[in-house]
């Protein structure tokens, strides 16, 4: 008996020994789980589409008003880019002009180009665009709202409204408020521009030289 109960005490002991030595390790455990390397929190998303969409209306021959548009579904994943064009097949065949160069409208470009809101849903690599955020590099127009609307785009990000005042775009807010489309302009692209950051970077070294 008195055998057992050495058997016993010595496994208590060596227990109570391996919980000790745990309990030591507690602090460092937790120090582990409090530092561990988690996802960046400020990595670029909206900046980066919408960089996407102000490069695609490069690609666009209008000497006056470039737009770019990309789509981007709720995995965001791009699944369609485009900007303003002449319809296929009418390219150099269609003129540029604008109403303030005093022509008609028939003799403008105002009857014949493709939106740039168009372009990148017809260029969809998917079977729909419902429920994807579009980015465009301005407001769209009641017909490209209209046209938002009917795809099932369910959200439309901005960088532009410079045509604010207008009756079209008037008319574009009131279908997106209509079929509760959120639109909003919320980009700074001041605090991703590389030239921005050199020259904030040379201010400083001035303000370092001033002072010595």
């Amino acid at each position: 008996m008195r055998w057992e109960q050495g058997i016993f005490l010595t496994h208590l002991i060596n227990q109570t020994y391996r919980v000790t030595k745990c309990l030591h390790l507690l602090p460092f455990c937790v120090f582990l789980c409090n530092n561990t390397t988690r996802d960046r929190e400020d990595y670029l998303e909206k900046e980066y589409f919408m960089t996407l969409a102000k490069v695609a209306a490069q690609r666009s021959k209008d000497p006056n008003t470039q737009v770019g548009a990309c789509i981007v579904n709720q995995e965001k994943k791009i699944v369609g880019i485009g900007y303003n064009s002449m319809p296929n097949g009418c390219d150099g065949q269609l003129t540029w002009t604008g109403s303030e160069d005093g022509f008609d409208w028939p003799d403008t470009k105002y009857p014949y180009v493709c939106h740039a809101e168009l372009n990148a849903i017809m260029n969809k690599n998917s079977a729909d665009v419902k429920g994807c955020t579009i980015y465009v590099t301005l407001l769209p127009c009641n017909e490209c709202a209209k046209l938002t609307i009917q795809a099932g785009i369910s959200k439309v990000i901005y960088l532009s409204d410079k045509y604010n005042d207008t009756a079209v775009m008037a008319a574009s807010r009131r279908l997106l408020d209509t079929a509760h489309i959120p639109y909003e302009l919320k980009l700074n692209f001041d605090s991703i521009n590389p030239s921005g950051m050199r020259n904030n970077a040379a201010a400083e070294r001035d303000e370092e030289a001033e002072e010595d």
